[in-house]
């Protein structure tokens, strides 16, 4: 080994091949079981049976993804959270398809939401909410606001199934340009906490260390890493 973690060699080739869905900023979202639903989804607008959509996930999962992905289909307007009332005045002036997201994460003038949901009946346009909960459990004090989003049409993505994990930590690899062996990734997966958003914290972590340590990212790199932060299964949480 030269001492210095080689950067620039092609990554190794598993057989994780997935098909993969184009977005906005020419990024690839790929698809298995666990998204694949929320994919037909988006690809059925417009014939969407109901105006009102929630597509909920964890962190990670590709929500954002899948938004811009309807956004160049539909050529909807995304709005956060926290500027509902723009999307409201907007919808005014010129209805068109909206998308809001993270709904549970940011906050919501309520009155504005239940507004907008209104206008997008009322004017026919479709709306596409996200949320990393089930709307059943975000915040909304508003009962009309809460028996609108219950009557919108729900789905979910879920926890990454494991070939859909191990190509996310392929590409995570990748994208910093770091060659893998397949050893790694084998190690790696069946310890780990089983989502996107812990992959990518592991594979910063590891590339850190890499850097630190002057060397390529190995298996004993990352069970050296894992076992520092709290052992097998603990997740890369606290890495």
């Amino acid at each position: 080994m030269s001492g210095t973690k080689e950067r620039g060699a092609e990554p190794a080739q598993l057989v994780l091949e997935l098909p993969y869905v184009p977005a906005l900023g020419g990024e690839d979202f790929l698809v298995s079981a666990s998204n694949e639903r929320a994919v037909k989804l988006i690809s059925a607008w417009p014939d969407w049976v109901n105006r009102i959509v929630i597509l909920s996930g964890p962190e990670g999962a590709g929500k954002t993804h899948l938004v811009n992905v309807w956004r160049a289909r539909s050529s909807a307007t995304a709005y956060a959270a926290a500027a509902i009332p723009e999307a409201v005045d907007a919808a005014l002036r010129r209805p068109g398809p909206v998308a809001i997201e993270d709904f549970d994460r940011g906050a919501v003038d309520e009155q504005a939401a239940f507004h907008l949901l209104n206008l997008a009946r009322e004017r026919g346009f479709d709306m596409l909410i996200t949320g990393r909960l089930a709307p059943g459990d975000w915040r909304v004090a508003l009962p009309d606001l809460r028996s609108r989003l219950r009557s919108a049409a729900l789905v979910t993505i879920e926890e990454p199934d494991e070939p859909l994990l191990g190509a996310v930590l392929v590409k995570l690899f990748a994208d910093r340009q770091l060659a893998v062996s397949p050893d790694v990734i084998e190690y790696i997966m069946p310890r780990m906490e089983r989502s996107t958003a812990a992959a990518a914290m592991l594979v910063e972590a590891l590339d850190k260390a890499a850097l630190a340590e002057r060397r390529s990212v190995t298996r004993h790199l990352a069970a050296k890493l894992m076992a520092a932060a709290g052992g097998e299964g603990s997740g890369p949480a606290a890495v």
